[in-house]
């Protein structure tokens, strides 16, 4: 089992940053890559950012190449998202994953809202 719980989420302005953290603990399960997704109202889960939890490398979508930039914290279990230059578009919850071996996100966070104002 893995819990997941993520913090950091606000209100900023257009242009504005925020950091979001997701601390991880996993009891029997071996954690092999953590993720950042977005859910936007009345749109699907979109992949955001992704590290692999040996190797360190990322992964980032198009659209927050350049702006966002994820880390990991072994030590603490703890990923990171930090987010520059946001955008009114980033409007959304966004949620922490864990995955397996194959790389499927079998646990995830509750979710914290990032509202962007214009």
């Amino acid at each position: 089992q893995v819990q997941l719980v993520e913090s950091g989420g606000g209100l900023v302005q257009a242009g504005d940053s925020l950091k979001l953290s997701c601390a991880a603990s996993a009891r029997t399960f071996r954690i092999y890559t953590m993720g950042w997704f977005r859910q936007a109202p009345g749109k699907k889960r979109e992949f955001v950012s992704s590290i692999s939890w040996t190797s360190g490398s990322t992964s980032y979508a198009d659209s927050v190449k350049g702006r966002f930039t994820i880390s990991r914290e072994n030590a603490k279990n703890t990923v990171y998202l930090q987010m520059d230059t946001l955008k009114p578009e980033d409007t959304a919850v966004y949620y922490c994953g864990a995955a397996g071996y194959w790389g499927n996100y079998d646990y995830w966070g509750q979710g914290t809202q990032v509202t962007v104002s214009s």
